[in-house]
């Protein structure tokens, strides 16, 4: 059932690069939190935040400016830190069928241009996006909008610049015609799925302007123009219609070294930073409460080069993820914070059936070196191969050290020489070994998990090479479920159809860490695990 390599097309960018190098559905929910109860009042005060340098700002073509985006830009919708799904931009999200979906706007929003957010300035930004042409980074977010394809021609240019699936019903209605039934849509237009926000009539005009001076409909409005490699100053925009910021400003700093920022932090340079995994064992003692450790929606695994015939033995896959101790891993590489995988989704995704993987994810050398010798032992050398220069040497070298031990087969671990050159060769299938997989969802939803992974041009092209008809079906067949529940379920019956080929070992169910100076007195987060700058709470007298 292990269906062969090959090269794959990929089309839907997404955060996954951008995180590996740092580091409920409701059809009908209430009113957000960002419904504009205390509009326009701020609690005061500014915070200083350590960034890579987006070098795309847009939020259709950024990579890595999330932090940078969710400040500046509201979504429609908003996930939080317990999966409860409400409103933001948004006063609704309807559908019948879950195939036709009828969004209408919050009354009065306006860009920090002054100029309205109407149902017309989301299909022209969508529209813009979508065309396959200019080649924006993030256009895969929007590839289940009926007409999407129309817009990328697997030849030749476009005959048309608009997608049939939307069209303006008034000033703050438009409607969203999908390929097929999806009842995840409402969470596919929350905070991290930044292709779904707004742009004003000028960005259209000219995007590199718009690079530039990005103008956004959300909390805080850009100060000045963007200049690369120098803070991006961000204050409080004071016609926002949504829930009001708790600071005044937000300045986003670049840093090209993840080390460095952090032991700003440690002096007090800055007030926030993401931790590195070099720094992760010591982070606890280094800040004390100051750690914060946030559950997300990403997961690791151990791919494996399936067009190679030596992993073509199911038992051969379950042995070495038996023989990896994914606990002492944790403790040693990550400093605890890591959980070992249980499933083949995040714990935090709604309906994951954690413990699935039942005996194939725990520790057992012993059974795992039997079950190696069933199957007829292994020849040669287990090759890992993994992105050098991003601080993973520690943990694939521990893994190289287990594999060898509890198995019996020689296993050494190679770094590539940058993240450029391991992509190239994954997406190729130029591989002969155990590699680098993972991937950070945008929204916690075990689609988007499964789809990334599991549906050829899902989103992680050859994360783990199994692309196989029954599977793709089943997770369609969820896909239609308008209840959440149903919907976990089955996307959880996907997992027991895995669970039998067992394509690849999940590693952990990962969390995001960050440190703050002494001014920070809370930092929150949502469900994808980032920071929600907006609503930081300082110290007092900070």
């Amino acid at each position: 059932m292990i269906s062969r390599q090959r090269p794959l097309p990929y089309r839907a960018g997404t955060a996954v690069t951008a995180v590996v190098l740092t580091l409920s559905l409701s059809a009908c929910g209430s009113a957000g939190a960002d419904g504009g109860d205390d509009a326009g009042a701020t609690g005061g005060g500014s915070i200083s935040v350590a960034v890579t340098d987006p070098i795309q700002t847009i939020p259709a073509r950024q990579t890595v400016a999330y932090d940078l985006n969710m400040a500046v830009w509201s979504p429609l919708t908003w996930v939080d830190a317990e999966g409860e799904l409400t409103y933001v931009a948004a006063e609704s999200i309807e559908s019948d069928d879950a195939t036709t979906w009828t969004v209408t706007l919050r009354d009065g929003w306006t860009f920090h241009d002054g100029t309205p957010v109407t149902a017309q300035s989301y299909v022209d930004s969508w529209n813009a996006v979508a065309y396959g042409p200019d080649a924006f980074e993030n256009s895969g977010q929007l590839a289940g909008i009926a007409g999407y394809d129309d817009l990328n021609p697997a030849e030749g240019d476009p005959e048309t610049t608009e997608m049939s699936g939307l069209a303006v019903t008034d000033d703050l209605t438009f409607t969203v015609t999908l390929d097929g039934p999806d009842g995840q849509f409402p969470m596919q237009v929350s905070q991290a799925q930044t292709a779904m926000y707004p742009m004003p009539a000028s960005a259209l005009e000219d995007m590199d302007a718009y690079n530039t001076h990005p103008v956004g409909n959300g909390p805080f409005q850009v100060v000045g123009d963007y200049v690369e490699n120098e803070p991006i100053e961000t204050e409080a925009y004071p016609d926002y219609q949504g829930t009001a910021p708790t600071v005044d400003a937000i300045t986003f700093v670049p840093y090209a070294d993840a080390t460095t920022a952090y032991t700003d932090v440690q002096a007090g340079n800055i007030d926030v930073a993401s931790v590195p995994a070099a720094r992760l064992p010591q982070a606890s003692g280094d800040f004390g409460e100051r750690l914060y450790t946030f559950e997300a929606p990403g997961i690791s695994f151990l791919g494996l080069p399936l067009w190679d015939e030596r992993y073509e033995d199911v038992r051969v896959r379950q042995a070495i993820s038996m023989a990896i101790d994914r606990e002492t891993i944790s403790d040693v590489v990550y400093g605890g914070l890591y959980t070992p995988a249980t499933a083949f989704t995040p714990a935090v995704e709604a309906g994951t059936p954690e413990g699935i993987c039942g005996d194939f994810c725990a520790y057992d050398p012993t059974a795992a070196k039997a079950l190696l010798d069933e199957a007829g032992g292994f020849d040669g050398t287990i090759d890992i191969y993994f992105p050098g220069g991003i601080g993973l040497d520690e943990l694939y070298k521990a893994i190289a050290n287990q594999l060898r031990q509890n198995l019996g087969v020689e296993a050494v671990a190679t770094p590539s020489a940058d993240w450029a050159e391991f992509s190239e060769k994954r997406s190729a299938g130029d591989i002969d070994g155990p590699f680098f997989s993972r991937w950070g969802a945008l929204y916690p939803s075990q689609q988007n998990t499964l789809r990334s992974f599991f549906v050829e041009n899902g989103g992680c092209p050859n994360c783990i090479p199994y692309y196989e008809d029954d599977v793709a079906d089943l997770i369609a067949a969820a896909d239609a479920e308008a209840d959440p529940d149903a919907a976990g379920a089955a996307y959880a019956a996907v997992q027991e159809l895995l669970l039998e080929d067992f394509p690849a070992p999940p590693l952990f169910f990962e969390t995001y860490s960050y440190v703050t100076s002494e001014r920070v007195a809370e930092l929150p987060t949502s469900a994808v695990g980032n920071p929600t700058f907006s609503a930081v709470v300082l110290a007092e007298g900070a």
